[in-house]
């Protein structure tokens, strides 16, 4: 659901088919047009773009109404039986919003939404989950308004598919049983994109397919390192491992520590978070080395800060850009003039820096920016410098896949022509940034004159020859900086570290990723490892290539276990505990068992869920900003002028930052939108092609790729097309407040009209492979997202490209 992997991760499709063929398993396919991964699936069934939520809602009111949930499973491991406090009230009292909303500002007090607890602190909780206010009775209560009839009306689905898919995977709450979950950007790029997987999290714990061999939550990756490049903080907010990025209010490294690092009074919970510190000056010190010390606070100091509140998010970054708010420009390896939602908007954003920097394989969109439809370069004043860099087969390194294997990759042939690897051009940056702080000064030059930057061998200038991959590897999983013991053990300074159980917070260790320490130890490169072995028949191949955690194949694997340490389906164990330790995958801890053989509380025990404060999943999830639980609201373009869900007055998602809130916007308001209007009536999605990757700027210059692919197109059906006379190869204008694209129309019934509410609606989908600068003359098309809406996910400002309305004309 939310993805076409049949089409867009063929590799990770290959395991659904062998599931198929070996374990008679079913597939489930729904999405709002039938593809590749369609016509494989056992079960087919149609939703229309943005009626997620309500869909997997519905299947949550199914699970409780006929108690097929996992009980033991969801007493043991989530907050189910938690007591909420009395001010907390859910939408169907207050009209759509939870409590603690704020209207003027579109935000909630989460104060709202704790806990109750006792005269100790520790949580209140009621094992037998009857409690009117336990997170289990408000959740029945919350879904009680998605019976199948309004679900059916919102998403489109015929009731008795809904039922149908309801009950096969409803099945997979018997412990004999499992079921998994593979999903793409067609869950993630909406305004509630994070509630959907939050939705089906939720579903999943119900069903005890967390931490189990066949379970999970899936994410399918865009490209091959997309988990990679996020667990080494690509995004503005973390630091690498998934570290807070300081705020300008924490004004010293304890305060960063305190804040971050959560407390709990739970008992027997692991709140492996308590590390923080470990972590936080370990990264310090691979930032830093022998600079960092004690007295300067590990050189925290020199650590960029993000203003509080502060947001520096996609969106917010191109309409600070687009207001003359920045100056300057790195687009590395992307190409944001195509695949920047109101693409329209990003393009004129770039007129408005002083100088921007691309480093890509082949000149595209955003490199040529100023040359582009519309564009008169004589009134444009950026500056743009193209560094042209190595592929992925001219450089070695490592990539992180969907299941967070680390797997090294060697260089197939050298670079071609002037092109230097994205290393080499690092280097180059930062040397001659360092000789012009050295030289000339300037504003907060301690961060770069401070930096360790100790990847091979210098010249008599003090630059590095040549980047050492094998060095940068070492330096994120971490050195013992001294000769140190920890746990009876003594460390030579200068080895590697073994894993993140041996990283401290008094500067004796390093470690550029706490979460990839154990990835290259003294035993030599872990990622690098190409054993086939499997002892456990379950897939884990834990001798190929490494995963963090500590080479860890699935989280929370001791909620696969019974109190006892009992595997839930024997015939599939992912770990057991055979009387004195856990044998299978490595432990998610190695902790024993809740319960020991008489009955009686393990004193040695934590609870499975060891990264969570309280020990346990969160069915009540109170770290989002739209809500603890999900609700259906419509997306920002809609075909509705109101939320379907009963006593629901919020047609839009209620926190939706101020960015995406203009609503009486002119003709000129790069931001416009619609909703319901007669002006733009068709829903439209995009998607991806076998063929081309991402934007298409290495797959376009690729002949036979463009033969197979060479242009966009728009995939209409039948029905719609007989009205508008439009036939298949026809040139079609696809227009939204926002801009216009011409396409091909492909005439299909892989696509078919919606009964929503009573009312016919018809969606259209169309890809964003293509850009105007290659092949030449706009052949190709011109980027989909001209067509996308400048609005996001409250939680992460992923934008909402899956689903916003549009009109369609012949040509």
């Amino acid at each position: 659901m939310g993805s076409n992997a049949a089409e867009n991760h063929p590799i990770s499709f290959r395991w659904v088919t062998k599931a198929k063929e070996e374990r008679n398993a079913t597939l489930i396919h729904v999405d709002p047009r039938y593809t590749r991964t369609s016509s494989q699936a056992d079960i087919y069934v149609p939703l229309r773009s943005g009626s997620d939520i309500a869909f997997l809602g519905g299947m949550i009111k199914y699970i409780l109404d006929n108690e097929l949930y996992h009980k033991e499973y969801v007493k043991l491991y989530t907050n189910a039986p938690f007591i909420l406090n009395e001010k907390f009230k859910l939408p169907e009292e207050l009209g759509g919003v939870f409590a603690g909303y704020n209207p003027k500002t579109h935000s909630y007090d989460r104060s709202y939404w704790a806990f109750e607890k006792d005269e100790n602190g520790k949580i209140k909780k009621d094992l037998t989950m009857k409690h009117p206010r336990c997170v289990l009775q408000l959740l029945k209560k919350h879904y009680s308004r998605y019976d199948i009839d309004t679900v059916s009306a919102i998403t489109g689905t015929p009731k008795e598919d809904l039922l149908k898919v309801y009950k096969i995977f409803a099945s997979t709450g018997n412990p004999k049983k499992a079921g998994t979950i593979m999903y793409a950007m067609g869950w993630t790029q909406h305004t509630v994109g994070t509630q959907n997987i939050r939705t089906m999290a939720i579903i999943q714990l119900l069903l005890g397919n967390i931490g189990r061999a066949g379970g999970g939550v899936n994410a399918l990756r865009g490209e091959s390192n997309v988990q990679g490049s996020t667990d080494h903080c690509l995004l503005f907010h973390i630091l690498p491992g998934y570290l807070k990025t300081p705020r300008a209010s924490l004004q010293s490294l304890k305060e960063y520590n305190d804040k971050y690092t959560p407390k709990t009074k739970e008992d027997y919970s692991a709140n492996w978070w308590q590390n923080y510190p470990k972590y936080s000056v370990s990264l310090l010190k691979a930032h830093f080395g022998e600079k960092a010390t004690k007295e300067n606070d590990f050189g925290y100091h020199w650590l960029p800060k993000l203003d509080d509140g502060q947001n520096a998010s996609w969106l917010v970054m191109f309409d600070n850009m687009y207001h003359g708010k920045i100056k300057g420009f790195f687009a590395w390896g992307q190409n944001p003039a195509c695949s920047g939602a109101n693409s329209n908007k990003v393009r004129k954003a770039l007129c408005n820096l002083d100088w921007m920097v691309t480093v890509n394989l082949f000149d595209n969109e955003t490199a040529s920016f100023w040359r582009g439809p519309g564009m008169d370069p004589t009134k444009i004043k950026t500056e743009v410098f193209f560094l042209p860099c190595a592929s992925f087969v001219e450089k070695e390194g490592s990539i992180t896949n969907s299941g967070r294997w680390a797997q090294w990759r060697y260089k197939a042939i050298d670079p071609i022509g002037d092109t230097k690897p994205d290393a080499e051009i690092i280097n180059e940056l930062y040397y001659r940034v360092l000789k012009l702080y050295e030289k000339e000064g300037g504003v907060c030059p301690e961060p770069i004159l401070n930096l360790s930057w100790d990847y091979g061998e210098k010249d008599k200038n003090g630059k590095i020859k040549e980047m050492d991959t094998h060095l940068i590897a070492k330096e994120i999983n971490g050195y013992f900086l001294k000769d140190v013991v920890i746990k009876g053990k003594l460390f030579k300074k200068g080895t590697l570290v073994p894993s993140f159980a041996y990283l401290q917070d008094d500067g004796s260790t390093s470690s550029g990723n706490w979460l990839y320490c154990g990835s290259y130890t003294e035993k030599g490169n872990m990622m690098a490892r190409r054993k086939k072995d499997d002892p456990t028949g379950l897939g884990l191949y834990s001798h190929w290539a490494w995963c963090w955690p500590v080479n860890r194949r699935i989280l929370y694997n001791r909620a696969s276990v019974d109190e006892y340490g009992r595997p839930w389906n024997p015939e599939l164990p992912v770990i057991k505990w055979n009387g004195h330790k856990w044998v299978g995958d490595v432990p998610d801890g190695g902790w024993p068992p809740i319960k020991n053989p008489d009955g009686t509380i393990n004193k040695k025990t934590k609870k499975a869920f060891i990264m969570k404060p309280h020990g346990v999943a969160s069915i009540f999830g109170s770290g989002r900003k739209d809500g603890p639980f999900p609700e259906h609201y419509e997306p920002l373009e809609s075909p509705l002028k109101f939320n379907p869900i009963p006593k629901n007055k919020y047609r839009i998602n209620p926190a939706l930052p101020l960015l995406c809130r203009k609503e009486n916007l002119s003709q000129k308001d790069p931001d416009i939108w619609y909703n319901a209007s007669e002006t733009y009536p068709y829903i439209c999605t995009t998607y991806r092609v076998t063929e081309h990757w991402q934007t298409g700027c290495m797959t376009r210059h690729v002949p036979w790729l463009l033969e197979l692919m060479p242009q966009n197109f728009v995939e209409i059906n039948e029905e719609l097309a007989d009205q508008k006379g439009i036939k298949d190869g026809d040139k079609v204008l696809i227009e939204s407040a926002r801009g216009k694209i011409v396409a091909k129309a492909v005439v299909t019934n892989r696509l078919r009209p919606f009964i929503i509410m009573g009312k016919k609606v018809h969606q259209v989908g169309t890809t964003w492979h293509f850009g105007w600068e290659f092949p030449e003359g706009g052949k190709g098309g011109d980027s989909a997202n001209l067509l996308s809406p400048t609005t996001g996910d409250p939680n992460t400002l992923i934008p909402e490209t899956k689903a916003f309305m549009v009109n369609i004309k012949k040509l």
